[in-house]
């Protein structure tokens, strides 16, 4: 009796774990009203379609898109800017790979996708990158369009 007690929370304590991984732009929302309600109603259009504008914040584009798979820095003559890059997963045919809410975990606040280390085909692609100024601000958005 204790064992499948054991069992059953262990279950639901990894099952809380992989539902953190990938959470649509409904879920961030959800856990952010406050923050979601001071945006302007267009803003918050685009936040529920999992899009992002020039001038959004970094909380926006965290509400609309999560959390970046990398974020890289630059420094130029015109100061410092912040780059987040969001990487899919495809074989190298280009067919995507599946990233749901089972193959995506965190390690040291990185997500990682222990699921595709092992896939034969693998290959990363970075398909989508926001970047920010200096003071937060979205200057730039670059996506591929296949």
């Amino acid at each position: 009796m204790k064992t499948s007690r054991s069992l059953v929370l262990f279950a639901a304590a990894l099952a809380a774990i992989g539902f953190t991984g990938c959470m649509s732009p409904e879920s961030r929302i959800e856990k952010n009203p406050q923050l979601f309600a001071s945006y302007s109603p267009a803003q918050q259009d685009l936040i529920k379609q999992g899009k992002v504008a020039i001038g959004f914040d970094m909380d926006a584009v965290r509400l609309a898109l999560g959390a970046p798979d990398r974020v890289r820095t630059r420094v130029t003559n015109d100061g410092n800017s912040e780059n987040w890059v969001y990487v899919t997963y495809e074989t190298t045919d280009g067919q995507p790979l599946y990233r749901g809410w089972y193959h995506r975990y965190y390690m040291r606040g990185d997500p990682i996708y222990p699921w595709y280390e092992t896939f034969p085909t693998r290959r990363e692609r970075e398909h989508f990158h926001v970047v920010f100024d200096h003071a937060g601000k979205v200057t730039a958005i670059e996506q591929d369009t296949r």
